[in-house]
């Protein structure tokens, strides 16, 4: 059987005459093949080194490296960052380069790695292990991760307790002094775990990291391994600070100890600066805090400079080396979000709902490229200068090229401020509202259609992407796009009635005919009202704000930026720090003799900052210069436009005029009053329904909810049952 013919049964016989089977070029999978080898090769490699280093044998050989190095152009620091932060940056390098050998990922290329799989698939990634707990949901890779790192500190602190041990049986000393000296020793070993714990901490939190690009996990996803490698990192920093502040103070010299600066050596003072500083971000990054006092999070969480800057100041340039290849991944994301972030962009429209929503359509430009189940972080600058807030956006790309909406639930002081904004707004006046946009962020890959039946089950607001993903997939239909999904069901728990006009800011009609491509059922449970009220079939007129001008649209520097500017942005930038570095060894460290520690760190440190701010500038301004040609002047309304603006608020005027008109999607909907979603009982009609194959199933809601369905996710899959479907676990939650 030819490979057309094994693939009828999941593209229509109008996706195969269109040609939308298109054949790769035999050398691009085997380059790929070839850079997936080599980076999982490197990874391993730089993971066992560090787990070894503990090891006896291992810090032999890197006694050994460091002498054979001390001579050298770039000396001992520059053995250590190629040995412990060169791998990560050259897997960085190469992802972008994989990522460039891929292309536009087609629907197709999903459909052929599928179409020889004949029964349910079981992935580590989407499987969910741990569902109640400290952790929230955990899927088995994560669980894995989870195992590795805790097999880590475990077996590095056994290690070094026991070379604690044997060194100190090698001198004859009063028990008490035996004991503050192993405190000592313990807490040098803890800031040893701690920076190689420190090596992964600033990975996940790269919003537009190539990393999370490459192996396909959005920053939402990413940002609980922040937290969680934070929680840890923070232990085992406190656990160094605490074993000298105890020895030191059963000595009696604790002061003295703590205002130390040496010149050669470690330098106490910054370090103990650092600690307080990361001390502070994670006691306000607790949940009970954070949830309390957001912005009180939020701003403290800006101390992480102080924390940086003052650990380079406190053990120098070369122990800083073995953390330096994350920290620098970050400042290259965290400098050209700031680029993109000085941008004002375009409110096309400011829409207040009945249902206490705020719907924001922005202006973007054509060949910012982004994915349903994307979000972006906003900033108003007339509500703060310093809080930026994550949305999913909730149109398609398909939708239009030049806009994107999102839907603002107004729950705290920061959305009730937005809204008195827009009402406060008299009519013909332009509402003040001057605003930055951040991303688009999400799924590298169209996550939503890499299943042929989905589940989608939203909290609240949580329907906001869900309303993009139908969009998307709707679209695709109608203009006989390769599209996967054959059965969708939305599952959609609010707490009042009114909340359910929110489905009309899809129009469905207008996307044509569908039901003989796509099954669609949704089922609402409307949870805090026990009956249909009286006003149901009528909605409230909304209050609407428009403000269309020739101004900018967002700047397309992060999320889904162009991977070739971002490459060179990346080459140029370290290529650049690699010669400030040489630069300042050969004219100023070795001319001037500088010895000390904490100075070299700073140096370092500076060097990192420059590289990225003059080398990686340059690229930046040449990038925006590039746009402004490859797209042309858009300061004017060009036709495309306005019939995208047009699509774009046509339905929200729909829905602010009309008084009697049920929504669209309403239609297609079953409401149940009074009780929650048994999603035991759903799940279990569904596998009978569908039968023995893959469902993916996408969570947006509070914890609990995702809790629930993760639950319900794992019984089934346990369950084994013989024409039992496989549900895969994903979660989508950055909605506030």
């Amino acid at each position: 059987m030819d490979e057309q013919s094994a693939l009828q049964p999941l593209l229509s016989s109008e996706d195969v005459k269109l040609g939308y089977l298109k054949k790769t070029p035999f050398l691009v999978p085997l380059v790929k093949w070839l850079l997936k080898v080599v980076m999982l090769v490197l990874f391993v490699a730089w993971v066992v080194l560090i787990f070894l280093f503990p090891a006896e044998f291992m810090q032999g050989l890197y006694e050994k490296g460091i002498q054979a190095t001390s001579g050298t152009l770039f000396g001992v620091s520059g053995s250590i960052f190629m040995l412990f932060s060169g791998p990560i940056l050259l897997i960085a390098f190469l992802s972008f380069v994989y990522l460039l050998a891929s292309g536009e990922e087609e629907l197709d290329e999903y459909v052929i790695s599928r179409k020889k799989t004949k029964f349910p698939r079981f992935r580590l990634w989407t499987f969910p292990v741990l569902v109640d707990g400290p952790f929230g949901v955990v899927s088995a890779a994560e669980f894995i991760g989870i195992i590795l790192f805790a097999a880590y500190v475990l077996w590095a602190t056994s290690a070094y307790t026991i070379q604690n041990f044997n060194l100190l049986s090698k001198f004859d000393l009063p028990s008490k002094e035996r004991s503050l000296l192993m405190l000592e020793l313990s807490g040098l070993r803890f800031g040893t775990i701690g920076i190689f714990c420190l090596a992964f901490l600033f990975l996940p939190v790269a919003r537009g990291s190539i990393l999370l690009r490459l192996i396909d996990i959005p920053f939402e996803h990413a940002t609980k391994y922040h937290v969680w490698l934070g929680h840890l990192t923070m232990m085992i920093f406190t656990l160094h600070g605490a074993c000298y502040v105890i020895a030191w103070a059963m000595r009696g010299r604790l002061l003295d100890e703590l205002l130390k600066w040496k010149d050669i050596g470690v330098a106490v003072l910054p370090g103990v600066i650092s600690l307080a500083a990361g001390l502070l971000m994670w006691v306000t990054s607790l949940n009970p805090v954070r949830k309390q006092y957001f912005e009180l999070f939020f701003y403290t969480h800006q101390l992480y400079v102080v924390f940086v800057i003052f650990l380079a100041l406190h053990v120098g340039d070369f122990i800083f080396c073995i953390a330096a290849g994350g920290i620098f991944l970050f400042l290259l994301d965290r400098f050209l979000r700031f680029c993109q972030s000085r941008k004002a962009v375009d409110v096309i429209s400011a829409t207040c709902l009945p249902c206490g929503t705020v719907e924001f359509v922005l202006s973007k430009p054509r060949n910012l490229q982004y994915n349903a189940l994307s979000f972006v972080f906003l900033q108003v600058r007339e509500l703060s200068l310093l809080q930026w807030h994550p949305f999913s956006v909730s149109s398609s790309p398909l939708d239009g090229s030049q806009h994107l909406s999102v839907l603002i639930k107004v729950l705290g002081e920061w959305t009730k401020k937005l809204r008195d904004n827009i009402l406060d707004t008299r009519e013909g006046e332009r509402p003040r509202l001057t605003t930055s946009v951040e991303g688009p962020y999400g799924h590298e890959s169209a996550y939503h259609l890499m299943y042929e039946n989905l589940i989608l089950v939203a909290g609240g607001i949580g329907i906001s992407p869900f309303l993009a993903i139908l969009s998307d997939i709707l679209h695709r239909i109608k203009e006989k796009k390769p599209c996967l999904p054959r059965n969708v069901l939305v599952i959609w728990a609010v707490k009042k009635s009114k909340e359910l006009s929110l489905l009309s800011s899809l129009d469905v009609e207008s996307m044509g005919p569908f039901t003989d491509k796509l099954q669609l059922e949704i089922q609402n449970y409307v949870t805090q009202e026990s009956e249909a009220p009286l006003e149901e079939g009528t909605q409230s007129k909304s209050m609407n704000s428009f403000k269309i001008v020739n101004g900018s649209s967002m700047s397309v520097l992060v999320g889904t930026g162009n991977k070739i500017w971002s490459g060179i942005y990346f080459i140029l930038s370290s290529i650049g720090f690699i010669i400030l570095i040489g630069l300042l060894d050969l004219f100023y460290i070795k001319p001037f003799q500088i010895t000390s520690w904490w100075f070299k760190g700073l140096l370092f440190v500076v060097s990192m900052i420059a590289s990225v701010v003059i080398f990686g500038g340059l690229v930046v301004v040449l990038w925006n210069l590039w746009e402004k040609i490859n797209l042309g002047d858009e300061n004017h309304m060009v036709d495309d436009e306005k019939k995208g603006i047009k699509q774009a608020t046509e339905p929200l005027m729909k829905h602010a005029d009309s008084s009697q008109e049920e929504p669209k999607l309403a239609r297609l909907s079953t409401t149940w009053y009074g009780h929650r979603p048994d999603f035991q009982e759903i799940f279990d009609s569904i596998s009978e329904r569908w039968g023995r194959v893959d469902v993916g199933v996408i969570v947006c809601g509070p914890p609990t909810l995702q809790a629930s369905v993760a639950r319900e996710c794992r019984s089934q899959n346990l369950r084994g049952r013989r024409n039992q479907a496989l549900f895969h676990f994903n979660s989508h939650s950055f909605d506030l």
